[in-house]
């Protein structure tokens, strides 16, 4: 989740056999906060995920298709022509936090993820909501509103849910050591509990 615009990063990770060919797709449609802004490569949740998956030998492949700075109206643009490239099995939205920093109106931000939500479905994906919360300052009123719409959405699409995707990072007492300077993007130590945030969703649909 990032303010400015920068090209960010756009990965899947394969091995380049058929098996990985044919393996059954989790397509994950992000911002910064999936596309390792300011990490290593291979540091994010993302990677961590499909680290994970191998070692419990699932045969799932992960397509990273974040990009730092995306907004729910850019994610549903190019939305799919990611479904018909990557025909995924599971479509994990992650967006919604850069509208929030650029004042853009949370009506159009639920009918974005809702709009991707059941393009997903319509091909042939389960979907999972990945929730985001604001910093206080935002206002009361607006921050219960931002939090809400992502449970509204998964409710509306019968898709499953991840209500905070940094619960147990930003909402921790020492929470600025676990950021990097813009106090923004977690740092990587605080990733491998994004994926744990993630994980309960997840397990069930593979």
């Amino acid at each position: 989740m990032v303010a400015h615009f920068s090209l960010g990063l756009l990965a899947g990770w394969t091995s380049g056999s058929s098996a990985a060919a044919e393996a059954p797709v989790i397509l994950v449609v992000g911002d910064s906060l999936s596309a390792e802004y300011g990490l290593k490569a291979g540091a994010g949740w993302v990677a961590l995920l499909q680290a994970r998956l191998a070692a419990q030998k699932k045969p799932h492949r992960v397509v990273n298709a974040s990009i730092s700075g995306d907004t729910t109206s850019g994610g549903r643009s190019r939305l799919p022509a990611s479904l018909r490239t990557h025909k995924p099995a599971i479509v994990i939205l992650e967006l919604g936090g850069n509208d929030a920093l650029r004042g853009l109106p949370l009506a159009s931000t639920r009918d974005n993820l809702l709009a991707m939500a059941r393009a997903s479905q319509a091909a042939g994906a389960k979907v999972i909501v990945v929730g985001m919360q604001v910093p206080p300052n935002y206002g009361g009123a607006y921050g219960r509103e931002f939090e809400g719409l992502f449970a509204e959405v998964a409710k509306q699409a019968k898709a499953s849910l991840v209500p905070f995707l940094l619960k147990g990072v930003a909402d921790r007492e020492d929470a600025l050591e676990w950021f990097q300077p813009d106090r923004i993007h977690p740092l990587a130590k605080a990733h491998p509990a994004m994926l744990d945030n993630v994980w309960p969703a997840l397990k069930p649909l593979l």
